[in-house]
């Protein structure tokens, strides 16, 4: 059952607003079974709604649209679809009351643009709004829908979980979507392709897998449908268990934990406590850690040592090794972590330094160069990592691969 959404505004085109409708809408009509064929975001046109609609309804069931529904002269959607619909504009009375008491509610007098928005298609079936002065409009053409709300958020949310679900859900019998995500850390996506790929040729064929890569992290998505969820679910469960078994040591979840969440778990389950020591990653570990709530249960402080004088006098690195080795070294790195572990009397420690970049880069450590250090009571681990040339990249790599090192050792 395909369902596409339209967009209608200049200012998603140009920039000025982020298309967030778009984005709340597919997650919400993919939840009760609909294959979301399209987004589109166009110009308020006629011309170009009715091209853009016309080709919507030729493929898919359904049709969402947003925007254009205002009071004023730019504000096209409703006298299109009337059109396009063949219908001819009424008063709603009980629209007319809606807008009335927002009106009036608001310490304002009706005025011919508030009246104007009571006019609506004599074929639609109205979708009332109980925040806003706009009605949305509800049109069927054979087995197909058409509904139309106006662009602001909460406005359109409503409208969609109140009238908009309930309807498709009458009129429609749907199927159960499942989506099961694999979060991977350790493999980039090449890597992973090339290694799963017996598992993947040989996935049921109601099963599709996509690739979800991010800096130092790739999710598996898994999709498949049917008629009965739990058998569905059964069937992406299968394939979910072949897979842990495959590569077991670079999945960290199946139930979408994001890493510092699935960190914070580990420590509370071991009651133990953590310190970070960062240079290159600047704070960024310590920010990811600290998004977590009930993070203070577990998480102690950081030494944000991003000069040598602080790595030397905050954590007690070697000047000598700073001289010999330079910062950006498996030296200095361990003892960093080494320092805030007995500064903080904490159980576990991360330390980074690093280039960053763009600058300041050499042949031999060129950018993209990152040490990363784990350090417990009773060892300290330490890997070298050659990243990009992106700065804001390097960092949040630097930043997952510290976090999964520190997964490992947990």
């Amino acid at each position: 059952m395909n369902l596409d959404i339209i967009s209608i505004g200049d200012e998603l085109l140009i920039g000025q607003t982020l298309n967030t409708n778009a984005h709340w809408i597919a997650a919400e009509l993919d939840k009760i079974g609909f294959t979301i064929r399209q987004h589109t975001s166009i110009s308020d046109n006629k011309e170009h709604i009715v091209k853009t609609l016309t080709d919507a309804l030729d493929n898919s069931n359904v049709v969402l649209i947003t925007g254009g529904l205002g009071p004023t002269n730019d504000d096209l959607t409703m006298p299109v679809l009337n059109e396009y619909f063949g219908g001819k504009l009424v008063v709603d009375s009980d629209v007319y009351k809606d807008i009335e008491r927002l009106i009036l509610g608001r310490g304002f007098e009706m005025n011919e643009n508030n009246k104007r928005q009571a006019l609506v298609p004599d074929n639609c079936k109205v979708i009332r709004n109980p925040n806003g002065t706009a009605p949305g409009m509800w049109f069927e053409r054979g087995n197909k829908v058409v509904a139309a709300m106006p662009g602001v958020p909460f406005e359109m949310k409503a409208m969609i979980t109140d009238s908009v679900i309930p309807w498709l859900k009458q009129k429609y019998v749907l199927p159960e979507i499942v989506h099961q995500m694999v979060l991977i850390q350790g493999l980039p996506e090449s890597k992973l392709a090339e290694v799963l790929t017996d598992w993947e040729n040989n996935l049921p064929t109601n099963i599709k897998l996509a690739y979800l890569p991010s800096p130092g992290r790739v999710k598996l998505r898994l999709t498949s449908k049917g008629a009965n969820r739990k058998q569905v679910q059964q069937g992406i469960d299968e394939q979910v268990e072949k897979l842990t078994q495959l590569i077991p040591q670079y999945i960290y979840s199946t139930d979408n934990i994001n890493l510092e969440e699935l960190v914070g778990k580990l420590l509370l389950n071991k009651q133990a406590t953590l310190a970070t020591a960062e240079s290159c990653t600047g704070g960024y570990i310590a920010h990811l850690i600290t998004s977590i709530s009930g993070s203070s249960e577990y998480f102690k402080g950081s030494v944000i040592s991003y000069s040598n004088e602080i790595k030397i006098n905050e954590l007690g690195v070697n000047p000598t090794d700073i001289e010999t080795y330079g910062a950006v070294s498996q030296q200095v790195v361990e003892q960093m972590a080494l320092g805030v572990l007995k500064k903080f009397k904490v159980d576990y420690a991360v330390s980074t330094s690093g280039v960053a970049g763009p600058t300041g880069g050499s042949l031999e450590k060129p950018v993209g160069t990152v040490w990363i250090a784990v350090a417990s009571k009773n060892r300290v681990i330490s890997k070298q990592f050659t990243f990009g040339k992106l700065r804001s990249v390097n960092i949040e790599r630097s930043a997952v691969a510290a976090l999964g090192m520190l997964r490992e050792v947990l």
